[in-house]
């Protein structure tokens, strides 16, 4: 019988895909009570399930387990393959954990840090074994490696590592592997995760993706196009996205979808084909996503109130500054004046914004920080009497591998396992920013004039306002 966290098992596995926890829960205390969904291992799992195999999804951080915890589960299901999503955040546990399976279980890597850094994970012999080292979008490539290790040689974009010798990954070949038909894909199966449907405030939440790939190059960002040759972009057609809506309407009682990729509102001809089909299927579903200052700054106004007919609660803008300059720097191709004019525009309709802030950023002067703090404080103000409200969500800056900033950043003398060493820190104020523990993670590293001290210090006096609003 199959361990209760384990989910979607039936059986003995063939494939068990493991999100790995973001502490060591065995030793640290746990403050979130929600995670973001694993949609991309859910995807895995979901189509290697309809290809016929047996998977399991085991979402450690979720679940909230300790590292010994995860290896004793693992090694108890005896899955023919463990998979594991590599995130620089928690890679040291990752490590930690396959450092601790059964031999005899295969090893399968994938996820951004697996894409960033394919050859020094290939080299890490912390990990004792790498059958397949997957990079990009992994679902019709992980059957195939399922019903045929051998099949890694002529796979595109597979590495591995055979005792102390390895093969990199070939980052070409067929098109349709490496950027499946996302329309084409069954829907994810929630059986897979451990909290979705979530209830919020009242309402039944699922979590969708409607797209896949960014035009957009934003620095610190690990979707950004020049770090995503291999990407290419495509967007789900309205009708599927309506069928998904309705089924999950219908199968579990949703009533509120969050699209939680980039691009949902990032093309205005996409944006009005999408929700005049929204509004046409009377779905009764309300939605939240994340939009693009400089594409709703543009929108006609007949785009803002389709948004609102067809059931828009909340979007989600990247503002990251307050100031022109670091904006530039960063490559958000905004500026603070349009900033202002977005926020006021979707909460004068009644469509409430979460505006994300960045602390700390490579180059940030202190004038500059100040004037982003300056930004938060002065969009309480613009929308405190509109229907629809803002809210921050201030963070401290930290580098990712493989973006445009990590480039930048090592061409300026940082050193990548300095930036790789995140900590999670525990301090006078955490509390203030408590729930989000993916998101609380610092390198300790200073990379603007602000000291790190005074960021966080900032930090949580900014996010302490915004809770008690």
């Amino acid at each position: 019988m199959n361990d209760p966290r384990i989910l979607g098992a039936d059986g003995r596995l063939d494939l068990l895909l493991v999100n790995s926890p973001l502490k060591d829960y065995g030793h640290a205390r746990r403050v979130n009570d929600f995670t973001l969904p694993t949609l991309g291992l859910g995807y895995i799992a979901t189509v290697a399930a309809a290809t016929g195999f047996s998977v399991g999804l085991l979402d450690s951080e979720a679940l909230g387990l300790g590292l010994s915890e995860t290896v004793g589960i693992i090694n108890d299901a005896q899955p023919g393959w463990a998979g594991f999503n590599l995130l620089a955040p928690t890679y040291a546990h990752s490590r930690a954990i396959l450092a601790g399976l059964d031999p005899g279980i295969s090893v399968m890597l994938g996820g951004h840090q697996a894409k960033a850094m394919p050859r020094e994970i290939l080299e890490d012999h912390c990990i004792p074994r790498i059958d397949a080292l997957v990079v990009g979008e992994a679902e019709t490539r992980v059957p195939l490696l399922l019903a045929d290790i051998e099949s890694r040689s002529s796979l595109p974009s597979i590495g591995w590592r055979n005792g102390d010798g390895l093969t990199m990954p070939q980052m070409r070949g067929d098109k349709a592997l490496l950027a499946p038909n996302i329309d084409a894909m069954p829907f994810l199966d929630r059986k897979y995760l451990v909290q979705d449907p979530y209830l919020d405030a009242g309402e039944l939440e699922s979590a969708m993706v409607a797209s896949r790939g960014c035009p957009f190059d934003c620095s610190f960002c690990g979707a950004a196009v020049s770090a995503n040759p291999d990407v290419s972009i495509r967007m789900r057609s309205p009708d599927n996205l309506i069928a998904e809506m309705a089924t999950l309407r219908d199968r579990y009682g949703v009533t509120r979808i969050r699209f939680v990729d980039d691009l949902f509102l990032a093309n205005s001809k996409i944006i009005v084909r999408t929700l005049d089909a929204f509004v046409r299927a009377n779905l009764s579903l309300r939605w939240d996503a994340t939009g693009r200052i400089n594409v709703l700054d543009k929108v006609p106004n007949d785009t803002i109130d389709l948004m609102v007919a067809s059931g828009c609660r909340e979007v989600a803008l990247g503002i990251e500054a307050g100031s022109d300059r670091l904006l530039k720097h960063i490559d958000k191709k905004i500026s603070v004046a349009q900033t202002i004019r977005v926020v006021t525009r979707l909460c004068s309709a009644g469509i409430s914004v979460k505006g994300y802030f960045i602390l700390g950023l490579p180059t940030e002067t202190r004038e500059e920080h100040r004037a982003t703090l300056d930004l938060i404080e002065t969009l309480w103000s613009v929308t405190d009497a509109l229907p629809g409200r803002f809210r921050c969500s201030a963070f401290e800056y930290r580098p990712y591998p493989g973006t445009p900033d990590w480039l930048r950043l090592l061409r300026a003398g940082y050193s990548p396992s300095a930036m790789l060493a995140y900590s999670s820190p525990e301090s006078p104020g955490i509390q203030a920013v408590a729930g989000r523990d993916e998101f609380n993670f610092s390198t300790g590293i200073q990379f603007g004039e602000v000291p790190v001290d005074q960021v966080r210090k900032n930090l949580y006096t900014i996010m302490a306002l915004q809770n008690a609003r």
